[in-house]
């Protein structure tokens, strides 16, 4: 049998995890029975001071091998002394002759319980154990040792332990170098505590002396419980394939049920609760009663484990060794009960298929690596890739498809309801329903909804969503840089998974939804591939009927569903990508337009945000076009529903803090709400100076203005040009340098002005990049300006490009140019003659806020922009 040989700890301080070698036993009956052999020995030969029979144990040996070493050589000097085991005269009467003190040091421990005759190492780490231990070694070395109730607490009060424990005797001591002690501690005889006479510097308690009771005589049933706990020792290990003629020898020498049932116990795996009760059991042949029935659960359990690993083994042979432990895990779940016959699982997947019904070349392929399934072990990696696999073949919709809305009227009545004004995108799907109406079988269209953040390209997706009755899907392209995310990784890759196309439809459930693949024109590459020139195959009509995964390896059609793409600017898209889109542009939102917005749609959604109700909350028209005015200077709406959040929030406090409302917010006391306003119109200058003109640019947020400042100075001729323009800039500037000179007499400028000048054009925000070919006219006109001294209107400003001859050039983004003028308070404004054509998505009430004249050469704006010359 083995003797618990880890050592322990003794009510000891926390430790690194390194030192806590405080654990629970090891198998039963492990190969170190030396142990337990020297304990029966010294149980059996040893007189009543086993501490100086140990005398001789080297200071410095080692707790474990060394100090085992030297029981032994001891068990087997007295061997020679005493005679064979079980001729040694009776320890108990040696014992009972020993004179214990009434009040003994306590020493308590946690996760085991000491029985008689035991030889237990342990580790004394805490002060009060320490103490405890020092105060019997200057003693008689004996220690009363109790278990605790619940091992985790670090300071056991008396109430804390057990009442019974084990008298014990100090065998030996050994210092370590950080304080703690090792000590070699053997079991002496039962005691059970009468009162805890102390509790500082260590427990100290009256202890009363529990002898063990003498058995007067044997009878059969004695007998027959002394042979039952015998072979069911042999039993144990037989079945745990530990065959040692010391044990059985030893075992075999005990006819005592007490001592029989104190060595078989101390040496069980019982929990504390279990081994205690065995040890507060005071009659020898009920004592033994109990180990038996452990002993009877050990063996239930050990042919258990026995059965487990006989059934793992069967049908394995000497090239099947890696799958051990699975057959073993097989075993154990069907004795559990949980294992499922694995030809219902293959039965599931058939009829899942014959559910979707995918198309032939799908069916064929997934009857292929369901045929491979059948004939794999269950539990190997490959076959989790092809059950997952048909997973994903079972679970896509092959022929699920939503039903489209019809109905253009109520379709209509849908766009208008969830959008203000957009007339060109409603057109286009109502057209879209229209045909779909007469031609069932047409292919979905590819939209690309350009422009600047905040217009409503995304909402608008869920609209055509909602006015079409299908599923809306939208992922971000936004940053993505792996080609795989679109087809898909490979199922020979570890972790392979589809594409967000194929997830996507896993997720809706349809193959026709209303796909949206939002911020298109930030998509990136890197070593791992080019994301745009996978979705070429995508958003192409003519090929995507038979998209293929990576992943599925399959065709999928995705000519139903409805692509639509979203963008800022359409400058980084690859042209190949473009080309497979319909562009429509949505520049932005007039003033009267955000207005109406705001009322309809951004107003009535933060007051339901922030917990109000729409009686209590009174904003005019007039109120959010100040808002509009002075908090927002944009072309979509995302600051103006910022702002209006931002008044609402305020107005929820009042109501939170106990006000009724409603609650009225006028013009005059808008400012209490949000601040003194960031944008005036005051802000505008009355008088420009020479040498500057204002111009218009577009950007991927909307339209903006933009100041070039020219000044010359004493010099050669040298142009410098500043405020990080771009090349297309810098170029603009050589030109209207040029053009200039070239007709320095229309405009009255001295023609040796690069004689005697140098000139320094500079555009301000200068940490902002600039380029684009917007500018031609604004910097020729702010060269004239500084040239001859004459200041340009401060209230016109211009756009597009020039050429050598003079010509004005045509330009884009024409409407969000014009927004952004009336919004900084522009009176006038001169466009290029060839994007008259453009005015036409203008907004009637936007041309009346401004006067807009084109023009076709460079001569026809001077005399209308210059003010008579400065004095």
């Amino acid at each position: 049998m083995r003797q618990r040989t880890g050592t322990r700890h003794s009510h000891a301080a926390p430790v690194s995890p390194a030192e806590d070698i405080r654990h629970r036993p090891r198998d039963f009956f492990m190969t170190n029975e030396q142990l337990f052999v020297a304990t029966h020995r010294a149980a059996t030969v040893h007189g009543p001071r086993p501490e100086q029979r140990y005398s001789s144990i080297p200071e410095g040996a080692h707790m474990t091998d060394d100090i085992l070493e030297s029981i032994l050589v001891l068990a087997e000097e007295d061997d020679a002394s005493a005679g064979a085991i079980g001729t040694a005269p009776d320890d108990d009467d040696k014992r009972s002759t020993i004179q214990y003190p009434d009040v003994l040091p306590v020493l308590p421990v946690r996760d085991i319980v000491v029985f008689n005759y035991m030889i237990l190492p342990l580790f004394v780490g805490r002060e009060k154990s320490i103490s405890a231990v020092q105060s019997a070694l200057e003693k008689q070395r004996f220690l009363f040792m109790l278990t605790q109730r619940d091992e985790k607490v670090e300071d056991p009060k008396p109430d804390e332990l057990y009442e019974y424990g084990t008298v014990c005797s100090i065998m030996r001591t050994l210092k370590m170098p950080d304080g703690r002690l090792k000590i070699l501690v053997q079991g002496m005889s039962r005691g059970r505590v009468k009162s805890f006479v102390e509790t500082e510097p260590h427990l100290r308690a009256e202890v009363e002396i529990l002898p063990e009771p003498k058995l007067e005589e044997t009878n059969s049933t004695i007998e027959a419980m002394i042979r039952a706990a015998k072979d069911q020792t042999e039993r144990i290990m037989n079945l745990r394939g530990v065959s040692s003629p010391d044990i059985m020898g030893v075992l075999n020498s005990v006819s005592n049920p007490g001592r029989l049932s104190d060595l078989v116990a101390s040496n069980l795996r019982l929990r504390v609760p279990d081994a205690q009760a065995i040890l507060e059991t005071l009659d020898p042949v009920d004592r033994l009663d109990l180990t038996n029935a452990q002993l009877a659960k050990e063996v239930e359990v050990a042919s258990m484990q026995a059965r487990i690993q006989s059934q793992a083994k069967e049908g394995m042979d000497k090239a099947q060794k890696d799958f051990y432990l699975r057959e073993q895990l097989k075993a154990i779940r069907h004795e559990l009960g949980d294992m499922a016959d694995e030809s219902e699982e293959l039965d599931e997947i058939r009829e899942a298929l014959n559910k979707v019904n995918p198309p032939e070349a799908v069916r064929k392929e997934a009857d292929k690596q369901l045929k491979r399934l059948t004939s794999m072990h269950p539990d190997s990696s490959e076959a989790t890739v092809i059950r997952t696999y048909l997973d994903w073949i079972t679970d896509l919709p092959w022929q699920e498809l939503s039903e489209d809305r019809l109905d253009i009227k109520e379709a209509q009545k849908i766009l208008d309801t969830d959008h203000y004004n957009l007339q060109k995108v409603k057109e286009r799907i109502l057209e879209y329903l229209s045909v779909r109406k007469l031609n069932p079988e047409m292919k979905g269209p590819i939209l690309c909804f350009v422009g600047p953040p905040g217009v409503g390209k995304t909402s608008l997706g869920r609209s055509i969503a909602r006015a079409l009755g299908r599923k809306f899907l939208r992922i971000s392209l936004g940053g993505m840089r792996d080609e795989a995310e679109i087809r898909g990784h490979r199922r020979t890759y570890i972790g392979a998974m589809p594409g967000r196309i194929i997830q996507g439809l896993k997720q809706v459930g349809t193959r026709n939804p209303v796909f949206m693949m939002d911020e298109i024109d930030k998509l990136g590459a890197d070593f791992r591939g080019d994301p745009s020139s996978a979705l070429l195959e995508v958003l192409d009509p003519e090929q995507n009927s038979s998209f293929s995964d990576h992943y599925m390896n399959v065709p999928f059609d995705l000519s139903g569903i409805m692509f639509i793409c979203t963008a800022n600017s359409l400058d980084s898209v690859p042209a190949p990508l473009l080309d497979r889109m319909e562009v429509i542009r949505i520049p932005g939102y007039t003033e009267q337009e955000k207005v109406k917005i705001a009322h309809r749609y951004l107003l009535p959604r933060q007051i339901k945000d922030n917990g109000l109700e729409a009686q209590e909350v009174q904003l005019s028209d007039t109120v959010l076009r100040d808002i509009i005015r002075g908090y927002t200077r944009e072309a979509g709406l995302r600051n103006v529903e910022r702002e209006i959040g931002s008044v609402c929030r305020k107005l929820a406090r009042k109501k939170a803090e106990g006000k009724s409302g409603p609650f009225r917010v006028t013009p005059a006391g808008l400012e209490k709400y949000l601040g003194p306003a960031i944008f005036l119109d005051e802000e505008m200058e009355k008088n420009l100076p020479a040498g500057v003109a204002i111009g218009l640019a577009w950007t991927p947020v909307g339209g903006e203005v933009l100041h070039i400042e020219v000044t010359t100075m004493k010099g050669k001729g040298k142009l410098v040009l500043t405020g990080k323009l771009g090349d297309v800039m810098k170029e603009s500037a050589q030109a209207a340098l040029s053009l200039a000179r070239s007709h320095a007499d229309v405009f009255g400028i001295d023609p040796e002005f690069t004689e005697k000048h140098d000139i320094h054009i500079h555009v301000p925000a200068g940490a902002t990049p600039k380029d684009g070919p917007s500018a031609g006219v604004t910097l020729v006109t702010a060269l004239i300006s500084a040239l001859t001294d004459i200041p340009v209107r401060a209230d016109v400003c211009m756009t597009g490009e020039i050429s050598l001859r003079g010509r004005v050039l045509p330009v884009g983004g024409i409407k969000e140019k014009i927004l952004a003028a009336v919004a900084h308070g522009m009176t006038h404004v001169f466009i290029p003659k060839q994007n008259r054509r453009d005015l036409a998505e203008v907004p009637a009430e936007l041309r009346r806020k401004i006067k807009v004249t084109p023009v076709e050469m460079v001569d026809e704006i001077w005399p209308q922009v210059c003010t008579k010359k400065a004095d």
